[in-house]
């Protein structure tokens, strides 16, 4: 296998099938979070020397995609802000005023599940270490999903990420997977990521019926959703972990 990386703004007709791999990887309810959503699009259109992809040159085939954002921050643990939601705002504002990025936001990892497994966890990471370091940004800011989260969809994020295995790594393995590279877990984040629909697209995201107002966990969900029948709308936050990189 022979794998390149390359930048959208190399290659753009790379991306003709970036929508399949998102709904590929992520469960759809984490396709519609509004703020998120908003920007989505413009990073490739704003920002298109920091989106790239891992690229099998034999096989002629994309098997993951990076999305990153540069962004405004201080060095401090308040300056990373609340989460994915925040920053990217953040960093549109910025670049919107001229303001100079000063960190590299790891906005998305996306490993086609064909490929999962094979080690491409660590060249995503390689290759947003490098795109900061040419542009000269010296750490990568994390808003980490934990991947076994899901598992424990009512225990707070806080008491999570400082669960430990017997060897003192951390308990969940995409956050090992940065710690092993020596990113440092700076805080956890209980509302990173703004989710909001209807009772029925809540309903229709997760498989499931939601007969009252009140709290459920449901499918994939990192947390539960509350659901209000009055109003007609449910409401999720999802936690994230901020983990930074000295990438100097």
């Amino acid at each position: 296998m022979s794998v390149a990386v390359i930048r959208y703004a190399q290659r753009p007709g790379l991306w003709r099938d970036t929508e399949a791999l998102s709904r590929a990887v992520w469960p759809e309810y984490n396709l519609h979070g509004p703020v998120l959503g908003s920007y989505w699009n413009s990073l490739i259109d704003d920002f298109p020397e920091y989106q790239f992809a891992l690229f099998d040159e034999d096989q002629d085939e994309v098997l993951a995609e990076g999305h990153t954002l540069p962004c405004p921050w201080d060095g401090t643990s308040d300056g990373l802000g609340d989460g994915i939601d925040a920053m990217t705002v953040a960093a549109f504002e910025a670049a919107a005023s001229g303001r100079e990025p000063t960190a590299l936001c790891a906005m998305a990892a996306e490993i086609n599940p064909r490929f999962q497994g094979r080690g491409l966890a660590d060249r995503v990471l390689d290759a947003m270490s490098q795109i900061a370091r040419e542009a000269g940004l010296t750490h990568l800011i994390a808003p980490v999903r934990p991947s076994f989260k899901d598992r424990y969809p009512i225990t707070p994020i806080e008491r999570y990420v400082a669960w430990t295995r017997e060897n003192g790594e951390p308990f969940d393995p995409w956050i090992r997977v940065h710690t092993r590279r020596g990113g440092q877990i700076i805080k956890p984040i209980p509302k990173s990521l703004l989710i909001t629909g209807t009772v029925g697209e809540w309903e229709q995201w997760t498989g499931l019926k939601f007969p009252e107002s009140g709290e459920y966990t449901f499918p994939a969900g990192l947390a539960p959703v509350h659901i209000d029948r009055d109003q007609d709308v449910g409401t999720y936050w999802e936690p994230n972990v901020w983990i930074v990189h000295p990438v100097g």
